[in-house]
């Protein structure tokens, strides 16, 4: 009687069912939240402590040691064959904006905890951490990469000090976890850190209108945000003739057109006015005050201000004419980033080497790769979105898309050590 031959694994059998136990745990993860029937999950929440209790618990059978930091967010180590090599971080985000999807950041942190189950308890002769930042959304207290600015000491003495709908501040909600978690390790970086790779949905529509699976990023658009307000005079709806009204909305409303002109006419930039208070708010009465939200995204910086500048002359331009109040503000920018040439080489070859097309692209969305980018040399990979969603419900990932990216992430760890090196060997000439 013959025996059975070893088992044939038929090609990618490895990647695609990875990618299906990734989509699996997308789905549980999406079950911790603070609203039912929605996805909402926040920095430091109890829905977050859910979270982090399940992916512990994979992280450990995969063979990490597992920590949580001062900051809140998530850590598994995969040793090395020799202890302090470098050390390779894949990370992402769990928490969500509300009423979220459920790929956004998380599966970014499941693939690179597929990519160290892959390895099957193996050790290699770098190590790997992921990692998954407890907050890059900023719901909680309208700042964002709370968890990985912690990781590169970039929360300053002012950020601490920014408070919740429920008047606490960052400070007393560090200060309250450190307590109720007593084992919580530093969230710095350690030193033997040698580069950072994330995973990333596009949130885009580029790579599905292209048929495209994978791309790499090589840059990060920078961003101003920013708030445009309009002080007019509140009025009766009836007794208020239309030549001698200040109506602070009509004023808006206006100005809300010269934003879409001004940066349809810039290629590459892009702005939005995504929120808009009106005051007093009531059918009966010519509104008197509207606070309008403003972020401006640009690859250029340069353009993005200029951009940003001419938006707001406008606005003036409008309170002018309409006899309409005008203040604004600056609450928010970031600067461009371009992420490390010779590590998107890298990843641009794990995808070229995978059957992927070598694609690059700009990132349009903030990333904890851009806060991280400066001090650690960094990568990204961007999946597909079909149909450009993300930041809803209906936000979906292909299931060939997760296996393509494991694929791409196994060649890439194959290809890391000769990126080493080549780096050692740079340093010493």
């Amino acid at each position: 009687m013959k025996t059975a031959g070893p088992v044939v694994e038929p090609e990618g059998y490895l990647e695609h069912t990875l990618a299906q136990a990734v989509l699996e745990r997308c789905d549980a993860l999406a079950l911790f939240t603070e609203r039912p029937g929605q996805i909402h999950r926040t920095f430091l929440s109890p829905a977050m402590a859910a979270c982090h209790a399940e992916l512990r618990r994979w992280m450990a059978a995969a063979g990490m040691r597992v920590a949580i930091d001062i900051a809140g967010n998530v850590r598994g180590h995969y040793a090395a064959e020799k202890p302090m090599a470098p050390r390779l971080i894949i990370a992402s985000h769990l928490d969500t904006v509300p009423h979220a999807g459920r790929y956004d950041g998380v599966l970014g942190v499941l693939l690179g905890l597929a990519l160290v189950e892959s390895l099957n308890h193996k050790p290699l002769s770098f190590e790997i951490e992921v990692i998954g930042f407890s907050d890059e959304e900023g719901v909680r207290f309208g700042f964002p990469f709370i968890g990985s600015r912690a990781a590169i000491q970039q929360l300053q003495s002012e950020h601490l000090q920014l408070r919740d709908a429920d008047g606490h501040s960052l400070a007393d909600a560090l200060s309250a976890f450190a307590e109720s978690t007593p084992e919580a390790g530093s969230a710095i970086f350690p030193e033997n850190s040698a580069a950072y790779l994330e995973f990333h949905i596009e949130q885009g529509p580029v790579l599905d209108h292209e048929n495209l699976s994978l791309a790499v990023v090589e840059s990060i658009a920078g961003q101003s945000r920013g708030s445009v307000t309009f002080l007019g005079r509140a009025g009766h709806a009836g007794t208020t003739p239309m030549d001698l009204r200040r109506d602070a909305l009509m004023a808006a409303a206006e100005w809300l057109l010269e934003v879409e002109a001004i940066a349809t006419a810039n290629p590459s930039a892009v702005a939005t006015a995504g929120h808009v208070d009106c005051e007093p708010g009531v059918a009966n009465t010519v509104p008197g005050l509207v606070r309008c939200t403003l972020d401006v995204r640009a690859p250029d910086d340069k353009q993005r201000r200029r951009v940003f500048e001419r938006i707001l002359a406008a606005a003036e331009n409008t309170g002018i004419r309409r006899h309409i109040g005008v203040s604004h503000r600056l609450d928010y920018d970031q600067p461009s980033i371009r992420l490390d040439e010779s590590l998107t080489a890298l990843a641009q070859q794990a995808l070229t080497q995978t059957g992927n097309q070598p694609r690059r692209m700009v990132s349009g969305a903030g990333h904890d790769a851009m806060v991280i980018a400066p001090y650690l040399r960094s990568a990204m990979i961007f999946l597909r979105s079909p149909d450009g969603i993300s930041h809803h419900p209906d936000e979906s990932v292909l299931s060939g898309d997760v296996a393509a990216a494991l694929h791409a992430g196994r060649e890439f760890l194959k290809l890391f050590p000769s990126w080493l090196e080549s780096r050692q060997l740079s340093c010493t000439t």
